[in-house]
């Protein structure tokens, strides 16, 4: 089942009533008794009838528009003369305020002009006080005023309270000097407790250094000391083969050596070379071993210090973990808290809201406000 829209409705309308427009066009066209040969006469009706209608209503039109021509014109008359009356009046509302409030004895200047101005004139000195009394007039001197006790008696009284102020404002002077005096001790021995805690953190940071470079030199000593063992032993095996090789050379025993050739150790005499010997051999192989030994002490050196920068590194590491851990579980333990604190404040001003809810509901409109002070107290 549809539902029909206001705008299907609209144009389901209009095209019935199109549809019926053209069918009453085609019942006047096509009938051929009221049909007129070239014409159309209900249309023609139909037209004098609507310009008739369109002169009447344009008539209409303009006699509204001329009479509120009229009625414009009657308000404009009313407001002329409402404005020539309002002028009227204000005229004559400033004569009477000149006449009563700008009199001539009123002007600034009528003094200069005023007839009776001796009469109204005072005496030279009416008191002490009198604004006229300038030093060009002369009219009063140092000691001749009238008020002389009540004057001296005020300076005394004055010079009193100055005293007593300059008494009090030294004593607060004397006060905040032994305040400053205590907080400037204080401040000093904060700064001598934090000079001797850094002192006592340097002495310590020297003493780990010294511990360190001490046990790096021990080392290096250690290590030195093995290599100068490890050359002496390798000059004492030289010596020991070079005398050897003086012993069984070729100017005191027949050696098959003389084979060797003068252009090097490697090269021979093929004509009287009867071979490597055994201790050629042992030397070779003694070399080869030492040369083993040195290659493996060599590679154990760079194994234990990656073992240690690994150590350390590991260390280092873990340290970082535990610290990381740690803050996050402080920041942890504090959002919780947080948390908490803001769930019990939003319990507390649930309950609240829900029990004035029910207070206002409850009571009635004359006891609003004797509970809501009851609940602020």
């Amino acid at each position: 089942m549809e539902v029909a829209l206001p705008k299907d409705l609209q144009q389901h309308a209009s095209l019935a009533k199109r549809r019926h427009a053209e069918l009453c066009r085609q019942k006047r066209v096509f009938n051929a008794r009221n049909r007129i040969i070239g014409g159309d006469t209900e249309a023609w009706d139909v037209q004098v009838h609507d310009q008739k209608i369109k002169e009447a209503t344009e008539k209409a039109r303009h006699e509204s528009f001329a009479a509120e021509m009229r009625q414009n014109d009657k308000m404009m008359c009313i407001l002329e003369n409402r404005e020539r009356k309002d002028k009227k009046n204000l005229c004559r509302a400033n004569s009477d305020f000149q006449q009563c409030f700008q009199k001539p004895e009123t002007r600034r200047e009528f003094d200069l002009s005023d007839p009776l101005a001796l009469k109204k004139d005072l005496p030279a000195r009416q008191s002490d006080n009198d604004i006229r009394n300038t030093i060009s007039g002369m009219q009063k001197f140092m000691g001749e005023d009238l008020n002389f006790h009540e004057r001296k008696k005020f300076q005394e009284e004055q010079n009193r309270e100055w005293s007593l102020q300059q008494q009090r404002e030294w004593k607060n002077a004397q006060a905040d000097q032994k305040c400053a005096e205590a907080r400037h001790t204080e401040t000093r021995l904060q700064f001598d407790e934090t000079a001797r805690h850094l002192q006592k953190l340097e002495s310590t940071t020297k003493k780990a250094v010294c511990a360190t470079v001490k046990e790096f030199n021990k080392n290096q000593a250690v290590e030195l000391a093995e290599r100068k063992k490890q050359e002496k032993k390798q000059e004492q095996e030289d010596n020991l083969a070079e005398i050897s090789n003086l012993l069984h050379g070729d100017l005191l025993s027949e050696n098959p050596q003389q084979a060797a050739s003068s252009f090097g150790p490697h090269r021979v005499v093929p004509d009287r070379w009867k071979g490597m010997t055994q201790e050629q051999l042992e030397q070779i192989r003694l070399a080869q071993k030492q040369q083993i030994q040195e290659k493996l002490r060599l590679q154990e050196e760079v194994r234990q210090r990656d073992l240690d920068w690994d150590r350390r590194r590991v260390q280092q590491a873990r340290a970082t973990l535990l610290f990381e851990r740690q803050q996050q579980r402080q920041q942890r333990d504090l959002r919780r808290a947080l948390d908490n604190s803001n769930l019990s404040l939003a319990k507390e001003q649930h309950l609240q809201k829900k029990y004035m809810n029910e207070v206002f509901a409850n009571q009635p409109t004359g006891d609003y406000f004797t509970q809501f002070n009851t609940i602020s107290r």
